[in-house]
């Protein structure tokens, strides 16, 4: 499908092939190093890279992907919008991206116009990672409102040693995760654990192995606490290989999460130190994490381990 665009250039809606897909992912990187910050999340990128393996069925088949190109073939802007969602009120979710060198020409307006078209009433939220100035005033001027906000928060790792130990509770025990075995029953708990989190809680299988693929995944630091033989809770920890202080290795609280029936006793506190000591022994400095603005009691949680807050990702919404 084509859309309405700026004279000289043009919108094009429809699967990525492999050489476009490679396009997007260059188009993000040079926006991450304009604007100090990726334009695009790790589920999006995970799609697009999908599209240039051509895998079959896309993954997920039902989202929408936008190019805007110019006259001469260049991609300047990139939109990608995932299909409504119950679990969302019904609204659709992505993300937009232009080319630094081809802003300040309505060519986000456009995007973002044809994304709103093309979802049959249903809301549109676009997410504005960094919350930079200049998303900011391209919300307000295309009728989004401010919707949702995550807090990325930092903190030292040699800070840790000031943190007394938290041992599991009585009858817990904590291992590491076995690919092969352990993926079902971590993905039921996972739902539980976040049955009101859109993003999260709605993750299947193909989702979870997608990310067993990929470079960064180390399973010796993907931490399961079992009581009485069942999953009761888990702390699945990353590592960027840039993106801390002066571009060195920056470890990330990836996920944490624990069954909704086995709260309390201080669980959760015992499989987040245990992922910040593995990654402080694998001799990262800094780690990260991302939490709900709104979520005051894991903020607290975290602020008492030493985090602070860095950025804000910001959710902003069009009816």
């Amino acid at each position: 499908m084509i859309w309405r665009s700026p004279p000289g250039t043009v919108i094009t809606e429809g699967p990525l092939s492999p050489a476009l897909s490679a396009q997007v992912q260059d188009l993000a990187a040079v926006a991450a190093s304009a604007d100090g910050v990726a334009p695009l999340s790790e589920d999006v990128l995970l799609q697009v890279r999908s599209a240039a393996r051509g895998d079959d069925p896309p993954y997920p088949a039902e989202s929408r992907d936008l190019v805007l190109t110019l006259a001469d073939g260049t991609l300047a802007g990139f939109a990608h919008l995932d299909a409504p969602d119950k679990a969302q009120d019904g609204d659709a979710s992505g993300e937009l991206v232009v080319h630094p060198g081809h802003r300040g020409r309505g060519l986000g307006r456009a995007l973002s116009g044809a994304l709103i078209t093309g979802t049959d009433g249903a809301g549109v939220r676009l997410w504005a990672h960094g919350e930079l100035p200049a998303a900011v005033a391209f919300a307000n001027a295309t009728g989004f409102t401010r919707f949702r906000a995550l807090w990325q928060m930092r903190m030292p790792l040699a800070s840790l040693s000031a943190v007394p130990a938290a041992a599991a509770p009585d009858g817990v025990s904590i291992r590491t995760f076995r690919p092969g075995a352990d993926e079902e029953a971590w993905l039921a708990v996972n739902r539980r654990a976040f049955a009101h989190h859109p993003e999260q809680g709605s993750w299947d299988i193909r989702d979870l192995l997608l990310r067993e693929e990929e470079p960064w995944f180390d399973p010796g630091g993907f931490f399961l606490a079992e009581r009485d033989g069942r999953l009761a809770g888990f702390h699945w920890t990353k590592v960027h290989p840039e993106g801390g202080t002066g571009g060195a290795p920056l470890g990330e609280v990836y996920v944490v999460g624990v069954d909704p029936g086995q709260q309390g006793g201080g669980l959760g506190r015992a499989l987040t130190l245990a992922g910040l000591r593995h990654l402080r022994e694998r001799g990262l400095a800094e780690v990260m994490l991302y939490v709900d603005e709104e979520n005051t009691a894991a903020v607290r949680m975290y602020a008492a381990l030493g985090f602070s807050r860095w950025s804000t990702d910001a959710m902003y919404r069009h009816p």
